[in-house]
């Protein structure tokens, strides 16, 4: 069982930058693919951002199209977290963003986890 906490949302102007973190329990954190999503008022969820177990030294990542370039995701498993570090925010990154966790490989498919946050609000402001 994995639990999942969300933090470092809030209000940025638009062109401005936040840090998400997401906090996990369990003592097999490194064995977990981490994945962030989005979900915008009157939108399905979207994929972020994801990124694989690793081992401890090489980590592969995936983006969607709309953040490549302005957002990094990374871990650190010896601190149980993984971080969305989201720069040169707009206006359209406005929505409630989760972190999930999967045991196995990465994926942009949010069906593919099984453990969720409860999403912590990002509102950027034009």
């Amino acid at each position: 069982q994995v639990q999942l906490v969300e933090s470092g949302g809030g209000l940025v102007q638009a062109g401005g930058s936040l840090r998400l973190s997401c906090a996990a329990s369990g003592r097999t954190f490194g064995s977990y693919a981490m994945g962030w999503f989005r979900q915008a008022p009157g939108k399905e969820r979207e994929f972020v951002a994801a990124i694989n177990w690793g081992d401890g030294y090489m980590y592969y990542t995936d983006y969607a199209d709309s953040v490549k370039g302005r957002f990094a995701v990374s871990r650190d498993n010896a601190k149980n977290t993984v971080y969305l570090q989201m720069n040169s925010l707009k206006p359209e990154d406005t929505a409630v963003y989760f972190c999930a966790a999967r045991y196995g490989r990465k994926s942009s498919m949010d069906g593919d986890y099984n453990y969720w946050g409860q999403g912590t609000q990002v509102t950027v402001s034009s």
